[in-house]
């Protein structure tokens, strides 16, 4: 088995997390004298302590950007418009019970509790995340392969996409309700099958060494760390295999804008800005005050993940 090496940002991309760090320190330390529990911080009703994992402390060297920023400032329009919408209006949601069904062109189709979920080994990935409006962030993710969850429903020699499904709940979702809601719902994602598969692609279920916050896709989400953020579909309540490219929901919002493949690629502008350089949110004096940098094409994950594409076009199948 060719083990990866997760390629890491520069030091001048990310903005150190003293908080974060020294509070990684005191867990590992903490873990030593049976003390974790302890330092923890309150968990939801039923969610698995993450800490109780041997992979979810694993270090990298890497400073992601602050707590505060990564859970403070993403696109989540099922809560609103705004940046601070998730952080803000995601409160009355319910992150349990929860269960994500599985099935289509598969052998053995089946529904999954989220608990039951979390008690498989857990690792931590420490990720950049570009978002497709030119803002990135590095963001240290706990969650398992997507691959090894595939790989218990025996996906059917037909299949060759996985389609992805967000949950529907207007009276916890704000963005969702409305005369004119920004997307229709549920979100839809989707990846090949080749992409789910590969050893990057994780489901997350939470980050920093907690349980996923509600404002970043409680209590299950996909992370695919080459591609622009969009595609990270989040609160997933079913996958699907099935033999056609599934119908996402920003590729059918503005097709000439948001790709179904959507790779980071400085190459290829967005019709109303350019991909070449990107913001990173968190470093040298918050979104504004940031100075830009070049993006990487893929993201900085090229050498893994671009075998994937050989023979495309990248601009066409953007």
């Amino acid at each position: 088995m060719r083990v990866f090496r997760y390629p890491a940002p520069p030091s001048s991309a990310i903005t150190p997390h003293a908080l974060w760090l020294s509070r990684r320190n005191m867990l590992a330390a903490a873990a030593g004298a049976g003390l974790t529990g302890m330092i923890m911080p309150p968990r939801p009703a039923g969610a698995a302590d993450l800490a109780a994992h041997p992979g979810a402390l694993s270090g990298t060297g890497l400073k992601p950007t602050p707590l505060r920023d990564v859970t403070h400032y993403n696109n989540f329009y099922e809560f609103g418009l705004e940046k601070t919408d998730p952080a803000e209006r995601s409160g009355a949601f319910h992150p349990r019970p929860w269960t994500v069904q599985v099935d289509g062109m598969v052998a053995k189709p089946r529904t999954y509790d989220i608990d039951a979920l979390l008690t498989r080994p857990l690792e931590e990935r420490i990720y950049r995340m570009r978002c497709v409006e030119a803002w990135s962030m590095v963001i240290p993710w706990i969650g398992f392969a997507l691959r090894d969850l595939l790989a218990e429903v025996e996906p059917l020699g037909s299949a060759k996409y996985v389609a992805f499904e967000s949950v529907v709940r207007p009276s916890e979702m704000p963005g969702q309700g409305g005369v004119l809601p920004v997307l229709d719902w549920p979100y839809v994602e989707g990846l090949r099958l080749d992409e789910a598969m590969h050893p990057l692609t994780i489901l997350a279920v939470g980050l920093y060494g907690q349980t996923l916050p509600n404002q970043n896709g409680a209590p299950i989400r996909l992370v695919v760390p080459w591609k622009y953020g969009f595609k990270g579909i989040k609160s997933i309540v079913r996958i699907r295999l099935t033999d056609r490219q599934p119908r996402t929901s920003w590729n059918l919002r503005a097709s000439d804008e948001y790709g179904f493949y959507a790779n980071v690629n400085p190459a290829v502008d967005h019709p109303r800005w350019s991909q070449a350089s990107e913001r990173p949110i968190g470093a040298g004096g918050g979104f504004f005050g940031a100075a830009r940098q070049p993006t990487l094409p893929f993201n900085g994950y090229g050498e893994q993940v671009a075998g994937l594409y050989a023979g495309m076009d990248l601009r066409r199948d953007f």
